[in-house]
């Protein structure tokens, strides 16, 4: 029996001995590509190769791709532990053929592998094509070439658009599939008990492979109608499942009965003290804990965290879904999560490294979330009492209960046991179908405003991309180059020229101008042309590989196609921004080497007056950490080491050690940027920016804030140079001018001040305590000290108590509540153009007067509203004018209450 790992290394060894290029798995974060929320297939990272926007060095590649399908438009989430083959996150093998070979050699292929390498026997699988319609032929040539290879003709059978065609987007790239299914059942000479069921319900024939041909191009001619045309150079697009093809060759029924999962799910069975058995509830929450915690612990070593947005979104919400499981079902009372997700990383560290590289990063991170969604869980179960006790009695909207699901994490099978509970007697199954329609609307609106999105580009920089040939960007040996020659000229569309007064857009055979990319902004400066024609750069980017466009506003004369102008870069902007951008390298390897390496770049800005650095971390900075971290980059910048770059082929820079951002996409051939201090490398990455040609050019490094900006995501920003100097030439004027102030010396400053903020507090708590004896004194009132009035037989007190702060007022509440013994207090306050009101209620009248009741009729009087509990309760309001009526009022209330 063939392990997982074998039938990875055995797909990959063959296709390498056919002339394939093995590449390795993309993160799970998309580089460049606002269309996806994860990597969701193994073409994904080959798409910009297929669109024609990218040229490799190869023409043939395979790889195993790391995937997860939650959210978007490939959501298993909900099926995930209910049926034998959906996951979040799964295993992608592929074989890739970009315009070299096409459907002939890959139905070959994907025979003798199956066949030939892997010793399926024929009599299991079935072949499926595409059989035509108005727009498209049937698929005649994939039919033949199976038949060719081996395949009886009666099990390859036809299937239209929806099974067999496959197309990126409504415009682009396109074409007919062939899948590959297997038949498990215990018949398999006898083809009428498995051709009913290829695409059909059940598990008993399943799909393994699918071969994507990419034969077509679908424009559209006018809105709604479009056409086919043929491919210069048709592409060849594979994806088989790994989990998959391990129970076929394992002999088992489901993928989670592989030895891909069931370790993790006898894992969960022993921490939880259980047995499992998998028709049981408890089996159904070992299967879902099992596939999310491989999907987090992926997702989270690869650089997406749990949050509230997107991505972030969907994790946590993959963790939550795993942890509820845990805990409702096999009752763990403690952190368990985290053990699981170590597990995985176990498992799977030896294929994928930098599940180890980051363990301990991934364990915090899941222990994090599980503690706040424990949290979490209770405070959602009283959002939901919240939600019944709004509609009186009524039945809640599925859009209502919904929300509860998406954002507090309230699980929706105690929604329904809470709506059965008070009287609401629906099915199960009518129960999930209104209820998933809810939800479906909700995460459609979430998507559309957080998560998905479509890349927006012009298609002109594609059709220029594939005319010419790269723009040679000479900027990393000069800020000027004298004889750039237009090649194109675009104002919306591609034009012949931009004259005086107009703003386009200008690409150069070679360019000095960085184009925006890394994190670092494009250069800006000045295209002189013959004649003395003149044009601002107000941007430099690249939208499609190889192209560098300039964006420029045409300030003299014109600007032609053909013309041979000069491009001179504002050097001193870029001066300051590649102080900026190596500073950024000395802070990232100062972050990792105070805080530890689970720190990873998670976002930058490089600009050329400041630098903005996100990276994954659980908690604010100490003032000693940051201190730390400037007094790294200052001590490195001040030893003046040398920044060396050198170019070379991507694995090769892997193996060397250089850290690879995440979400970025690099060529076959990388710059390596390393700067070495005495103990040797300080740091050591891939990148394509420009940088000082030694640490001491940086001049002077200090950070500005520290925040964070989403859960286990921080964000610093910092300056250097001339504007760090000032930064710190300020600092020293106002010190002057504080110890001048305060009479006293620099070295005492900080005593002086600490003095008088201890005087300060004293002061205050004195003034305070005076407020309250003077605000709980009985001015006015009766001999007796009372000010109460009688309401219905029960004593009510309501006074103004301006002056005091919040904390105060309670604690006079408090006193006066005390004095009356029986009765109602009622406070009222205003500061600063707000209002707030107490209502206290003594412990034997609670059940007449409450004081949430009394509040909520009270708050709406000074503008806002209020709530608490039956013996206290608080309210607030922008109305101060009409405090006074508020507090009259609580007398009428009362007595209504008392009646």
């Amino acid at each position: 029996m063939m392990t997982g790992n074998e039938i990875r290394e055995a797909f990959l060894k063959y296709f390498e001995e056919n002339g394939h290029t093995t590449v390795r798995s993309s993160p799970l974060l998309p580089a460049n590509d606002p269309t996806l929320l994860f990597t969701n297939a193994g073409m994904n990272q080959f798409k910009d190769v297929f669109l024609g926007a990218e040229k490799r060095e190869y023409v043939r590649a395979a790889s195993s791709q790391k995937c997860i399908r939650a959210g978007g438009k490939h959501n298993d989430l909900d099926e995930v532990g209910k049926t034998a083959r959906h996951h979040t996150f799964f295993e992608m093998l592929g074989n890739f053929s970009f315009g070299n070979y096409f459907k002939e050699d890959a139905i070959k292929y994907a025979w003798e592998l199956l066949v030939d390498v892997l010793g399926l026997d024929p009599k299991r699988l079935w072949f499926t094509v595409y059989e035509g319609d108005a727009e498209v032929p049937p698929d005649e040539d994939a039919e033949r070439f199976w038949a060719q290879v081996g395949a009886p003709r009666e099990r390859i059978l036809r299937f239209g658009r929806q099974d067999n065609f496959w197309q990126m987007g409504e415009t682009g790239p396109c074409g007919p599939c062939s899948e590959v299914h297997y038949y498990m059942g215990d018949s398999p000479d006898d083809p009428e008990n498995s051709v009913a069921n290829v695409n059909g319900p059940g598990d008993t024939i399943m799909e393994i492979w699918n071969l994507v041909f990419m034969q077509f191009e679908r424009s559209e001619v006018s809105p709604g109608t479009y056409k086919l045309e043929p491919l210069p150079a048709p592409s060849v697009d594979t994806g088989a499942g790994l989990e998959r093809l391990a129970v076929v060759l394992q002999g088992v029924k489901s993928n989670y009965d592989t030895d891909l999962i069931r370790p993790i799910i006898n894992y969960t069975a022993k921490l939880a003290d259980r047995n499992y058995e998998p028709e049981s509830q408890a089996g159904f929450a070992m299967r879902v804990i099992a596939d999310h915690a491989r999907a987090t612990a992926f997702a989270i070593a690869d650089g997406i965290l749990p949050g509230n947005e997107g991505r972030n979104y969907v994790l946590r919400k993959i963790m939550r879904r795993a942890i509820y499981q845990g805990v409702h079902t096999l009752g763990f009372e403690g952190p368990f999560f985290n053990q699981v997700a170590n597990f995985v990383v176990d498992q799977m560290k030896e294929t994928f490294p930098e599940l180890e590289q980051h363990r301990e990063f991934v364990e915090k991170m899941v222990r994090l979330e599980e503690e706040r969604f424990r949290s979490t869980l209770t405070v959602g179960l009283n959002k939901l009492d919240e939600v019944f006790a709004s509609t009186k009695g009524a039945m809640p909207e599925y859009k209502t209960l919904a929300r509860l699901y998406d954002t507090f994490g309230t699980p929706r099978d105690l929604i329904r046991v809470g709506l059965q509970e008070r009287g609401f007697a629906i099915n199960e199954d009518e129960f999930n179908s209104a209820f998933d329609v809810a939800l479906q609307e909700l995460q459609q609106t979430v998507a559309a405003d957080k998560g998905e999105g479509k890349a927006k580009t012009n298609p002109v920089y594609a059709e220029l991309a594939g005319r010419f040939d790269r723009s040679v960007f000479k900027g990393y040996e000069t800020t000027r180059v004298d004889d750039a020659k237009v090649v194109a000229v675009i104002k919306g569309n591609e034009v012949d020229s931009l004259s005086e007064g107009d703003e386009g857009e200008i690409v150069l055979d070679r360019t000095p101008f960085y184009s925006e990319s890394g994190g670092q902004v494009g250069d800006i400066g000045l295209l002189v042309g013959p004649s003395g024609a003149l044009a601002n750069v107000l941007d430099t980017y690249s939208p499609a590989q190889g192209l560098i466009v300039h964006k420029v506003r045409v300030d003299k004369g014109g600007f032609n196609v053909g013309d041979v102008v000069s491009a001179e870069v504002d050097v001193e902007k870029r001066d300051a921004t590649r102080r900026n951008h190596t500073a950024t390298h000395l802070m990232h390897a100062a972050l990792r080497e105070v805080l530890g390496t689970h720190v990873k770049q998670a976002g930058s800005v490089v600009a050329p007056t400041y630098l903005r650095f996100d990276f994954t971390h659980y908690q604010p900075l100490t003032t000693a950490e940051k201190e730390e971290i400037e007094r790294l980059v200052n001590y490195h910048i001040l030893r003046n080491e040398p920044v060396q770059i050198d170019e070379m082929a991507i694995e090769e820079a892997m193996r060397s050690g250089a850290m690879a951002l995440f979400g970025e996409k690099y060529g076959e051939k990388v710059r390596v940027l390393s700067i070495n201090g005495i103990e040797g490398i300080f740091s050591k990455e891939l990148c394509g920016g420009t940088h000082v040609r030694a640490t001491g050019d940086i001049g002077l490094f200090k950070i500005t804030s520290d925040e964070s900006i989403a859960s286990g995501v921080r964000r610093i920003r910092a300056i250097t140079g001339m504007d760090a100097y000032e930064r710190f030439r300020e600092a020293e004027v106002l010190v002057d001018g504080l110890s001048s102030g305060l009479r006293t010396s620099r070295n005492d400053l900080q005593g002086t001040v600490s003095r008088l903020q201890d005087e300060l507090k004293k002061a205050r708590r004195e003034a305070d305590e005076l407020r309250l004896k003077l605000a709980s004194g009985a001015t006015g009132a009766s001999a007796n000290g009372d000010e109460s009035r009688e309401v219905a037989g029960i004593k009510v007190l309501a006074r103004e108590a301006s002056g005091l702060d919040a904390a105060a007022m309670r604690q006079l509440s408090d006193t006066l509540l005390a004095r009356i013994k029986s009765g109602v207090v009622v406070l009222g306050r205003s500061s600063d153009g707000k209002v707030s009101l107490i209502v206290r209620t003594s412990a034997d009248l609670t059940g007449k007067v409450p004081a949430g009741q009394v509040i909520k009729e009270l708050a709406p009087i000074i503008g806002g509203r209020g709530g608490g509990k039956a013996d206290m309760a608080e309210g607030g309001g922008n109305q101060p004018e009409n405090l006074a009526a508020a507090l009259q009022k609580s007398y009428e209330v009362v007595e209504r209450l008392m009646s």
